[in-house]
């Protein structure tokens, strides 16, 4: 399965998932324990809209519709390469021998045999991706995930999953490229692709909330729960939200 095919089935899965959280946790207002900068998130998340909006999703759109599909795969698999890379890391980190044999093999096979990544070889050769990132290696170390932010542009985080992608960003091979417009091309190239990727999903969300944004807290902080312990977070404390 190609990157781009993985990345679409992931969304859809998901956006089941917010779904479900939506119905079943309500619509909660006020800044709470998870979310004690939540005025200030809201305004950082309307900020957002605006500029989502009028700039980032017609850019978006206009990729999807214009650029071929094989080339927007090509795009998806490269930089899903990428991130294979890291998982690898993070799988070391975790103390996941197998998940990082299955990583390593990735990126192995397809910088090697898929033209540096574009062609996703060890996803048709059924090679399980292990998408760890360095904000679940600092949860499965028993950092706290610290409050909750929304950064416009970026989307939704906590301080321990952005002091993750900071690393991720700061180490990331593209940012090595010594020729600035090469680099700052592909930067953009890949938060296109991942914008683009989100365009099937966000109906979902225009659908099933009331309040939009106590919808993306939830669901990303549950996700991302359900990912520092593989799907199976402990049962919630009674004094929890």
């Amino acid at each position: 399965m190609s990157a781009g095919a993985y990345r679409m089935r992931a969304g859809r899965r998901i956006a089941a998932a917010c779904i479900a959280t939506a119905l079943l946790a309500g619509c909660a207002m006020g800044p709470t324990r998870e979310d004690p900068f939540e005025p200030m998130n809201r305004v950082s998340y309307k900020l957002h809209q605006q500029i989502d909006g009028k700039v980032i999703k017609p850019v978006a759109e206009a990729y999807v519709q214009y650029t071929p599909q094989i080339v927007r795969t090509a795009v998806s698999n490269f930089f899903g390469n990428i991130d294979d890379m890291f998982s690898f890391v993070n799988d070391v980190l975790q103390g996941k021998p197998d998940k990082a044999g299955n990583d390593l093999g990735r990126v192995i096979t397809n910088t090697g045999f898929g033209v540096l990544g574009l062609i996703d070889i060890a996803g048709s050769a059924n090679i399980p991706k292990g998408n760890e990132d360095f904000g679940q290696t600092f949860g499965v170390w028993g950092i706290p995930q610290g409050p909750y932010l929304f950064i416009p542009v970026f989307g939704p985080t906590t301080v321990r999953d952005g002091s993750g992608w900071l690393i991720r960003g700061y180490a990331s091979p593209v940012n090595f490229i010594n020729d600035a417009p090469t680099r700052d091309v592909l930067w953009a190239l890949n938060f296109v692709d991942l914008r683009a990727s989100a365009l099937q999903t966000e109906n979902v969300l225009n659908q099933a909330a009331l309040d939009p944004y106590t919808f993306i807290r939830r669901s990303y902080l549950q996700r991302r729960q359900y990912l520092v312990y593989d799907g199976k977070p402990p049962p919630p404390k009674e004094d929890e939200e």
